[in-house]
């Protein structure tokens, strides 16, 4: 049997002290573990320049940003999570992959990171925003597993998408609220064209692009 790779997350979790709410992902394609970046790549989270998260957040925050793997793009993606209070934190410490994709399907043997105690030491923060929803080894499940793991579990606070949840964090009195928005990738693109909001909003304007139905979706929580 040939040796499994070892995914490891590249990055720290990257949470200023102005956060309120925390990006939380799985992992990085597996090229950013072993610094074989692509151009157009950016070496910091979804950095990808396949991934969609930063060009959404540039065209709704109208950022300019740089797509290039340069100290100046890190710095801008950097400079406006702090202004905004925005962190970002990871599920996945690291996993196991027989094949070496992006896919989160794949991964095995996979290591979490402690999350609920990153929430506790940072108490300023009171929302969590999935970029995926609780599919199999999509970062709200593999928080599920995590919060289980405390004896707390996830309450549906609204069913709409996308969906609304809120837990009691352990070990505190506080509330903090959960947003599964449809990831920023190519492969949710998919699932998207069976969504009633999208065909809606695609009948009304034909031009209407992936990017653009999710600005409008992810508006309102950041």
């Amino acid at each position: 049997m040939s040796e499994l790779f070892h995914h490891i997350h590249p990055y720290s979790p990257f949470i200023p002290e102005t956060a309120t709410k925390l990006i939380v992902g799985t992992l990085p394609p597996p090229r950013f573990t072993t610094g074989n970046l692509k151009k157009g790549d950016v070496d910091f989270c979804y950095g990808s320049r396949d991934g969609q998260l930063w060009p959404i957040l540039d065209k709704l925050f109208d950022l300019n940003l740089k797509y290039e793997n340069t100290p100046e793009a890190r710095n801008q993606r950097e400079d406006f999570l702090v202004s905004r209070g925005i962190g970002i934190c990871d599920m996945v410490a690291s996993a196991k992959r027989k094949k070496i994709d992006a896919s989160d399907v794949g991964i095995l043997e996979v290591e979490l990171r402690d999350l609920v105690s990153i929430l506790q030491r940072h108490s300023k923060i009171d929302t969590l925003l999935f970029t995926g929803g609780n599919s199999k080894n999509g970062p709200e499940y593999f928080f599920r597993q995590h919060l289980s793991s405390y004896r707390e579990r996830l309450q549906l606070i609204s069913a709409m998408m996308p969906k609304i949840h809120q837990f009691n964090l352990p070990e505190t009195d506080r509330i903090i609220k959960t947003v599964s928005l449809l990831a920023p990738s190519g492969a949710a693109n998919r699932a998207m064209g069976s969504l009633k909001q999208y065909k809606e909003m695609k009948r009304q304007n034909p031009q209407l692009t992936a990017i653009d139905f999710r600005v409008w979706l992810y508006k309102p929580f950041f």
